[in-house]
């Protein structure tokens, strides 16, 4: 909370537009999240939900508005500064667990911290492995876990370098209905335990109905 009493804003984008080619893709969205909120972005697919992660997460500049995130301006910096910016301050849970295969779980938490100048990473990551449940299976290889595990996995590794907010796109979309509730049970006790703020991307409506709050996007805009 600030100390008007108000909740501060960790995520405040205002009129942002996207032009691709000469696709209008995202069309004057304004869009604010407070520190600590689960929020989930809604849609069918085409309707700008994970070209709007991309541009809140500094992967893909926006044509117009304004992008704030956690005190930064986005739209005002180069490419090396959001590259910068997005580390220790953003992490990514996508569908695809994206973890190297030749790394042991350990090794796909601890080397990301180990690139970011994190001193203590190896123990860290042997730390947030077990949070997610996983401390037996550290020496383990992707290919010797479960859909479940690697996606736990992937958890572990976005949230290990306490970033303030965490974004979550279609996470539960390559593993089965039970398996992915479990996920998303743990991903939000996490959350709750970290006090991170959540974006959930999905076409889920029940997944949707577990945030804090939802917003529906269509056609680019905010409906």
């Amino acid at each position: 909370m600030t100390d008007t009493g108000l909740p501060q804003m960790v995520i405040d984008a205002r009129d942002v537009t996207l032009t691709l080619g000469d696709t209008p893709v995202l069309r004057g969205i304004s869009l604010s999240v407070a520190r600590g909120e689960s929020v989930a972005l809604l849609g069918s697919s085409g309707s700008g939900k994970s070209s709007l992660m991309a541009v809140l997460t500094g992967l893909e500049r926006a044509s117009g508005g304004r992008v704030i995130v956690d005190g930064l301006d986005f739209t005002t910096l180069g490419e090396d500064a959001l590259a910068r910016a997005r580390r220790g301050r953003i992490g990514i849970v996508l569908q695809a667990f994206h973890l190297l295969p030749t790394m042991t779980a350990r090794e796909n938490v601890a080397v990301p911290l180990e690139l970011a100048g994190v001193t203590d990473a190896w123990s860290r990551a042997g730390e947030e492995l077990a949070a997610v449940g996983l401390a037996h299976r550290m020496d383990h290889y992707p290919s010797q876990m479960s859909g479940g595990e690697q996606q736990r996995v992937a958890i572990a590794r976005a949230l290990a370098s306490r970033p303030p907010i965490v974004f979550a796109d279609e996470p539960t979309g390559n593993l089965d209905t039970a398996t992915g509730e479990r996920v998303m049970d743990l991903l939000f006790a996490r959350q709750g335990a970290l006090g991170t703020t959540l974006i959930v991307i999905t076409h889920d409506h029940a997944l949707a109905a577990r945030c804090d709050r939802t917003v529906t996007l269509a056609d680019g805009q905010v409906r």
